[in-house]
């Protein structure tokens, strides 16, 4: 290409950055410009929850470099040897002429930007639900270090006490959080039965759940708010059944691509601006990136393009745009969900399709889920955790993966991301070289040992049945529910239920004619290791009517039954 190439970005918080920054790397006699609307350029909005925390005092923090050097424009010119323009609002594209319309907000002045090739950075904003009231003093959207840094010095300012959250995805679970942390009172409203409804299941979710009310966050679920009232300033959240009070809002119901000026320039868009896998759009001279376009699934099992946007993909577009300008073209294939949030000591995830997806795609698929201890329970730090893993029926194929717990789920989420990504198989997965010591996992990993339940339910051996499935069974039929556990486990905790029988697993075959075999029998221990046992020792005794429940006593996603209560 020619010397003198002009590359023109528009966004300068992930995408544009890197897309700017690695064409510099590349090309180094390029002209590049990126302009940006807000003042700010190239911070952390992921990091805005654990600013709002406490986890750190100065805000700007999330545009320094890890040597502590702000990303400035003065950065970007002399670090990076690119122009920043801030303050900067694109108007409209001239594809004819190759030109951008800008207006300078200080100035109000307006020109056109020339361009070679241009890159659509524009990324997302936040949904705002049609309701009225949004407009009231003390509603937040958390997108912008600006909505951060305001929320902390209100509620130090007015002393506010009691939040309202409306949506219960990353943000929400995020911010929840850092309130409860600051001893505030936090109650959390979403209109699906569940939290995190677009990335875990319900089973997941419902394990999730009662670890946040634990940590005091009041769950308000299957209700949709329907308006914010107060004077100048909200003081109640409706919803479509009841009215909750509020000192303040923080509205977290999700991102839409931010596609306006590639719309009005006659760009292709469905659910965001279309890129091909060098994220070119239907412009071959423009691209895109971030959250201003929507991805395809890594296998294409799904149809639809999906709209997941993270600041990790958008800077894997960028890298790409970057080298597809430059000659060394880079495909992007896709994404595989990969996504994963801390709430208080949880850590929640998944990688991969989910079985709503599933059903949806009609794919014929095998599922279960696995509790234990993330590293040996000898080991000091040892915590539990749940994984819950599907594969295909047809080829074994791993097609996802949640985790769900204090354990080391983020570690075993990126194993798992690896495995979907290359198309491998549960066989393949638990044959993987894990790292072993200790400190850092059993001699088989928690992930390799869930892949061996899932097989052996492919393989016929293991008659694992989902909680909820389990619970509706409960509910719903005649079954009787047989604990293995030692005498002392039961004075812990168990699963309440009608018709409950003990024996423990030691004496289970000398004990297996007081077992019906004209009944259901669901058996239980404290992860369900046990239980799996019992249900092959009960098998070998001519009693087929058996299921473990899956996960035992430490994934039991419903209230569980203690003395005294």
């Amino acid at each position: 290409m020619s010397g003198n190439l002009r590359v023109l970005v528009i966004g300068g918080v992930a995408c544009g950055p890197k897309a700017a920054a690695r064409l510099m790397r590349l090309m180094p006699e390029a002209e590049v410009t990126m302009i940006e609307k807000g003042e700010m350029v190239s911070y952390g909005a992921c990091g805005l929850p654990y600013y709002v925390e406490g986890m750190f005092s100065n805000i700007n923090a999330l545009t320094h470099t890890p040597a502590g050097v702000s990303r400035t424009p003065e950065f970007f010119r002399s670090w990076k040897g690119f122009q920043t323009l801030t303050r900067t609002e694109a108007l409209a594209i001239n594809r004819n002429d190759k030109q951008v319309r800008v207006r300078h907000l200080e100035s109000g002045q307006e020109e056109d930007l020339p361009y070679d090739k241009l890159v659509l950075a524009t990324g997302g904003r936040p949904f705002k639900p049609p309701i009225p009231g949004l407009d009231l003093k003390n509603v937040w959207f958390m997108t912008h270090p600006d909505d951060a840094a305001s929320l902390v010095a209100e509620i130090e300012l007015q002393g506010l006490k009691k939040a309202v959250l409306v949506g219960a995805g990353f943000i929400g679970l995020e911010v929840a959080e850092a309130l409860i942390n600051r001893g505030l009172d936090v109650t959390m409203v979403e209109m699906a039965n569940q939290i995190m409804p677009g990335i875990l299941d319900e089973d997941i979710a419902r394990f999730a759940q009662i670890h946040m009310e634990d940590n005091d966050v009041e769950l308000v679920l299957g209700e949709t708010v329907t308006a914010l009232e107060g004077g100048d300033q909200v003081d109640t959240v409706v919803t479509d059944k009841q009215k909750i009070a509020a000192d303040f809002v923080v509205i977290g119901v999700g991102t839409r691509p931010n596609d306006d000026l590639a719309r009005a320039a006659g760009l292709q868009c469905n659910r965001g601006i279309v890129i091909n896998e060098y994220c070119q759009t239907s412009d071959p001279d423009i691209y895109a990136g971030g959250d201003c376009v929507p991805n395809a699934y890594i296998h294409r099992q799904v149809g639809d393009p999906l709209y997941v946007p993270l600041g990790s993909t958008a800077n894997k577009h960028g890298r790409v745009i970057a080298n597809h300008i430059a000659g060394r073209p880079t495909p992007f294939s896709g994404i595989t969900c990969s996504s994963v949030v801390r709430v208080f000591d949880y850590t929640l995830g998944r990688t991969g399709l989910t079985e709503r997806m599933l059903r949806a795609l009609g794919v014929d698929y095998e599922v279960t889920t696995w509790t234990g201890q993330d590293i040996p329970h000898y080991m000091t730090g040892s915590r539990l955790f749940a994984i819950k893993m599907l594969a295909s029926r047809r080829d074994r194929k791993l097609l996802g993966v949640q985790v769900a717990g204090m354990g080391n789920g983020a570690k075993r989420l990126d194993v798992a991301a690896s495995v979907i990504y290359f198309g491998g198989t549960l066989d393949q997965l638990a044959d993987i070289d894990f790292g072993y010591a200790p400190p850092f996992g059993p001699p088989i990993d928690p992930l390799a040992v869930c892949a061996h339940v899932l097989t052996n339910k492919l393989d016929g051996l293991a008659a694992g049945m989902p909680p909820l499935r389990a619970k509706r069974m409960m509910d719903t039929q005649d079954c009787l529910l047989l604990d293995v556990r030692i005498p002392d486990e039961t004075k812990m905790e168990w699963i309440p239920h009608t018709d409950m029988l003990h024996i423990p697993l030691s004496e289970l075959r000398d004990r297996v004619a007081e077992l019906p075999r004209d009944r259901d029998i669901l058996t239980y221990c404290k992860v369900s290791m046990r239980g799996y046992e019992a249900q092959r020792i009960l098998n070998a005794a001519g009693i087929d009517r058996v299921w473990f429940i899956e996960g035992g006593v430490a994934a039991w996603p419903f209230e569980t039954a203690m003395p005294g209560l």
